[in-house]
């Protein structure tokens, strides 16, 4: 049994009752291409390898990565997924996971680059940062991520899970996520975009006329209350925001 490193954030799923609900929330089909990100011990892979064909994994720990690379069907890319060029595969993959809780909100960040190469996204995260991923603007969860990832993917929270689920039990509490890329996302570049949500929420108790790149003259024309703070503004407000900056630019 392989000891869980704290440095690679793992806690390994084992409950079994709780896999099938993920295999069954995912419904693989056997030709799917699925990447399965953090497979550890290989828990989630091995269901998920009674109903396909293959299985591409990303896991960061050798002695993990050289277990796993034991089965014919399952191709391990030994690597950190932080910095992993998913768009290596083909469009319509899959992405799986218990994703390291250490690392989820950044990896969250990267994965949304690839929403137009994704069927969707089935992940299991700890609670906190899925309401936050699923929030409405104008409650306590709202912030960059719950825009950055809204304004690309159709969010469904599926349901709850138990610390006694894993090994070692982690101190948060976890959920199951859905994302869906929109059939219509928001055409926006993705690194002025970030760094408009950046900038707002980094001074999300700040008014909007100090938090947003905007003159008095632009409130007005976007219909927007200055004196609104950052997280009052909807992700459909972001895109806005965005695309009247774009335009704007050289003017």
């Amino acid at each position: 049994m392989h000891r869980p490193r704290k440095r690679f954030g793992q806690h390994f799923l084992h409950d079994p009752g709780v896999l099938a609900r993920i295999v069954e929330a995912i419904n693989p089909a056997p030709d799917d291409f699925i990447v399965e990100i953090g497979p550890g011990e290989g828990a989630l892979t091995r269901p998920l390898l009674s109903r396909i064909k293959k299985i591409d994994v990303i896991e960061l720990d050798r002695d993990l990565a050289a277990a796993l690379e034991q089965d014919k069907k399952i191709v391990v890319h030994q690597a950190d997924a932080l910095d992993f060029d998913f768009g290596q595969f083909p469009r319509g993959m899959r992405l799986v996971g218990n994703l390291p809780y250490n690392i989820s909100t950044p990896l969250l960040f990267h994965l949304a680059r690839y929403a137009d190469r994704v069927r969707d996204m089935h992940f299991m995260l700890q609670l906190e940062v899925v309401e936050r991923m699923v929030a409405a603007h104008s409650t306590p969860a709202y912030g960059r991520l719950s825009v950055a990832l809204q304004t690309r993917f159709r969010m469904k929270k599926l349901f709850n899970v138990s610390r006694g689920a894993f090994r070692p039990p982690p101190k948060v509490e976890s959920a199951v996520v859905r994302m869906e890329p929109l059939a219509d996302p928001a055409q926006l570049a993705s690194t002025p975009f970030d760094d408009l949500l950046r900038g707002a929420f980094s001074a999300r108790r700040k008014q909007l006329r100090n938090a947003l790149p905007l003159a008095a003259a632009d409130f007005a024309k976007l219909g927007l209350d200055p004196s609104a703070r950052p997280e009052n503004l909807s992700p459909a407000d972001y895109v806005r925001i965005a695309q009247y900056l774009r335009e704007n630019a050289d003017s």
